[in-house]
């Protein structure tokens, strides 16, 4: 049992620390361009060129876990983003930085697909459910978190350490990871190098236009749609698919990669625009204007607690709706209320529907999936994810500019509405019931 919390707390871990990294230069991001040589151009590359080959290589590296063993391509991942952070924490200009970041968010794009498979290799029934129940509320939380740590650390000592704090946290992981079994798919299977290229393509092209925080480039974005048109039938055709097409046979994994993309495209947006709000239209500090996510995740903290551990058990994918109803109703509330404290309750609310939210959804969109689907599934559903993110950052942060922070808010409302119908697609008219099998197996 002692060694059955130790790895997951490792893959925990690992998750809250990459994807920390994917929001936690947001704010530090104009102390970086004081301190370093390089043109303004270069402030958006800072999160840009994390978020980049994070995305375009999540599928990728989900099969390689797969094929080599999730294990050891999980602590390989984990060394590289060690690496990879002290050589951004040490970068001597702009340029530098951005090629450093690149090589960071790949060694994350390895990281994060294994986790899935691992925890499906430690846990079996109730237990599992729990454990895949812990991954929304911990990725919520570095998401949320991670402009507040930017804020204090670049305040507190330098936008370098921002990135030092990996290096701890990296170590941690390794020697926790000691207690992970070895897992990988059944079968023989083959990496799908045309496939491989075709995701590669595709989602670089949709990503890269976005990740720029400007004006889309439009061409750009249909040749992305393009190029995934033509993989999806690549994958239909070919005898070693990247992608299992099985998770397709039934309505709960197509309506979980839409719920997720615009969750995520809701909740990424939604903290970049009260950071730029509160620095902008507030006049607050890098520091205080950080800290006004606290009050988002203390809620979702506490709220993904007792849904995992209480609400999920017993209603099961109900849960889902009633989150999303209410982190809409804290976001109505943000955009009538001027008293700042009344904002900071808003922004409370907010998180204990997203906290209500994320353990229901992961367990009802995972419970379901076979071995075989492990690796493609975390992939997917990872990548609709930071597509999701980076639409939302894009999006939201262009509607801020454009039309202020009540009209990102309206358009966040109408993205959560959608995500609601997701929701319902993946729930049904019946209650999931989850097992009480607390066995334990690893392979």
């Amino acid at each position: 049992m002692r060694d059955r919390a130790a790895a997951l707390t490792a893959l925990l871990t690992a998750e809250a620390m990459n994807l920390l990294d994917s929001t936690i230069v947001q704010v530090a991001a104009p102390a970086v361009h004081q301190s370093l040589p390089g043109p303004v151009s270069d402030i958006p590359w800072f999160s840009a060129a994390y978020t980049l080959p994070f995305a375009v290589l999540l599928i990728t590296g989900a099969r390689l876990g797969d094929l080599a063993g999730r294990r050891r391509v999980f602590r390989i991942g984990v060394t590289a983003f060690l690496l990879t952070s002290l050589a951004c924490a040490l970068a001597p200009a702009s340029a530098a930085l951005i090629v450093f970041r690149a090589a960071q968010g790949a060694a994350a794009a390895v990281i994060i697909p294994q986790t899935i498979g691992l925890i499906r290799a430690m846990f079996t029934g109730a237990a599992l459910s729990r454990a895949l129940g812990a991954i929304g509320p911990v990725m919520g939380l570095a998401a949320v978190c991670g402009p507040v740590l930017g804020g204090v650390l670049t305040e507190a000592w330098s936008w370098r350490s921002a990135f030092l704090v990996n290096v701890p946290l990296s170590a941690l992981v390794l020697l926790l990871a000691r207690n992970l079994p070895e897992d990988r798919a059944p079968g023989r299977p083959r990496l799908d190098l045309p496939g491989t290229a075709l995701a590669i393509a595709g989602t670089g092209l949709l990503v890269y236009p976005l990740a720029e925080m400007s004006t889309p480039d439009y061409p750009l974005l249909a040749g992305g749609v393009a190029v995934l048109v033509f993989f999806v039938l690549h994958q239909r055709r070919t005898r070693t698919p990247l992608v299992e097409p099985s998770l397709f046979a039934g309505r709960r994994f197509p309506a979980a990669l839409v719920t997720s993309a615009l969750f995520f495209t809701a909740t990424s947006g939604l903290t970049l625009v009260v950071v730029l709000h509160e620095q902008l239209d507030a006049g607050a500090g890098v520091r205080a204007a950080g800290l006004t996510l606290v009050p988002w995740s203390a809620g979702l903290g506490v709220a993904s607690w007792i849904a995992g551990s209480i609400l999920v058990p017993r209603f099961g994918n109900r849960v889902m709706p009633a989150g999303i109803a209410v982190l809409v109703a804290g976001l109505v509330t943000a955009c009538v209320v001027t008293d700042h404290g009344v904002f900071l309750g808003a922004l409370g609310v907010i998180g204990i529907g997203a906290g209500l939210f994320s353990p229901a959804f992961f367990t009802a969109a995972l419970h379901a999936v076979r071995p075989a689907e492990v690796g493609s599934a975390a992939g997917l559903l990872n990548a609709v994810q930071q597509l999701g993110a980076t639409v939302g950052v894009a999006l939201l942060g262009g509607v801020f500019f454009g039309g202020g922070t009540v009209a990102a808010y309206r358009i966040a409302i109408v993205v959560m509405i959608g995500a609601a119908g997701g929701s319902a697609l993946m729930a049904g008219n019946r209650r999931s019931r989850f097992s009480r099998d607390r066995g334990y197996r690893v392979s």
